[in-house]
């Protein structure tokens, strides 16, 4: 008699004999497009695949004469049927807070994404409190969510958060700041703060014979040396460059999450008690970059000032069109474009690829000579920015 695993095997070798490879690879390149709305060109569809892109490309041309697929542009394409999908998966978001405009950004993005993707994102807010952030991750377990997004800045509760989502089998992808066991995605943040104070100090030689005479460093505490390695950076960058942040008295404040308003009342109050008259500023956002300079400029001592933020926000970008502005630059992160990259990450996780460990996302030193090169299109915006 027969043993049951030869049965097994001779019966699924019979239903192989029957296999078309072709067909095979066609249904694996429909296959290789998250949704209708999603346009891949040849080499990203060859690479999700594993084919060569010469057979990529005769597979992709068949099914564009059969209008199964549909040509995007000069190189992309779009799948025009639905692709099946054996589960829709379930992602939870904590977003850090509604307040900050590169937050902002970072949800329009990744709502969009996950649309795109045909995945149910659950979002909730964090709001810059670690209570908070610690119930969400309670929320995240009870809903079982297949993944966690989670962006939140306060170092004394990411290895606790990060505990609650090991011990319930959920992968999970830090945004901002890293945390135990988790998948990193965001900024370089030492190296954006180099990039920062290394301009700095090439302005400040340029512009002021005696050079500066105070450097202004506005941090966010809550996240550790994690996130306020960009002023560590910034530090490094002015040093790197020139001599002039030795023996220059450095001043430190903590801008309670990075924002606008706590950022312009610790600056009105600093103007006051050391009357700055050639200070450069290091933020850790462009939102506290934006304070300050809103404080020196009540003050009317705006040209006492030369100011570096970081993300590139709009408003920022808006500022240094101004003629003569203090912002004299801003490390651009690009969050518009986090959220088909996160998604992508999320699903590589979710389907058990291989993943990096920390994903780092493109940085570029924006500056009033060259922001209109990099962001051409912010003219077309027909609403002006509201104040942060």
């Amino acid at each position: 008699m027969k043993s049951a695993s030869k049965i097994t095997h001779k019966a699924t070798s019979a239903k192989r004999g029957y296999t078309v490879q072709a067909v095979v690879r066609a249904a694996a390149i429909l296959n290789a497009f998250q949704s209708t709305s999603e346009v891949l060109d040849l080499r990203v569809i060859a690479s999700r695949v594993g084919l060569h892109k010469a057979t990529t490309f005769r597979l992709l041309e068949t099914l564009v004469e059969t209008h199964l697929i549909e040509r995007a542009g000069k190189q992309g394409y779009r799948c025009c049927v639905q692709p099946a999908r054996t589960k829709r998966y379930r992602i939870g978001y904590g977003s850090q807070t509604s307040l900050l405009p590169f937050t902002a950004t970072v949800s329009d993005g990744l709502v969009v994404a996950a649309n795109a993707a045909n995945i149910d994102l659950f979002v909730l807010n964090n709001g810059l409190s670690p209570r908070v952030a610690l119930q969400n991750a309670d929320t995240f377990v009870a809903e079982r969510v297949d993944l966690v997004v989670d962006s939140q800045i306060n170092i004394g509760v990411a290895a606790e958060i990060a505990v609650k989502f090991s011990e319930a089998r959920i992968p999970f992808i830090a945004l901002d700041i890293p945390h135990p066991g988790a998948i990193y995605f965001g900024a370089d943040n030492y190296k954006a703060g180099r990039m920062a104070g290394r301009h700095l100090a090439r302005w400040a030689t340029k512009n002021w014979k005696n050079g500066p005479e105070q450097i202004i460093l506005l941090g966010v505490d809550a996240a550790g040396p994690l996130l306020n390695a960009r002023l560590t950076g910034v530090l490094d960058g002015i040093n790197e460059v020139s001599t002039l942040g030795h023996n220059i008295p450095t001043h430190h404040y903590d801008t309670k999450g990075g924002q606008f308003e706590a950022t312009l009342d610790i600056m009105r109050r600093h103007i006051r008690r050391r009357k700055p008259e050639r200070a450069l500023v290091g933020a850790v956002n462009d939102s506290t970059a934006l304070g300050a300079l809103q404080a020196f400029r009540e003050a009317g001592i705006e040209r006492s000032c030369a100011i570096a933020g970081q993300d590139g926000s709009l408003a920022a970008r808006e500022e240094m069109r101004r003629p003569s502005t203090r912002l004299i630059c801003s490390v651009a992160y690009f969050p518009e474009t986090y959220g088909e990259r996160i998604i992508r990450l999320a699903l590589d996780v979710l389907k058990h690829k291989p993943v990096a460990p920390a994903v780092f996302v493109q940085h570029e030193l924006l500056t009033p000579q060259n922001v209109d090169q990099i962001y051409p299109n912010d003219t077309w915006m027909k609403s002006s920015p509201e104040r942060i």
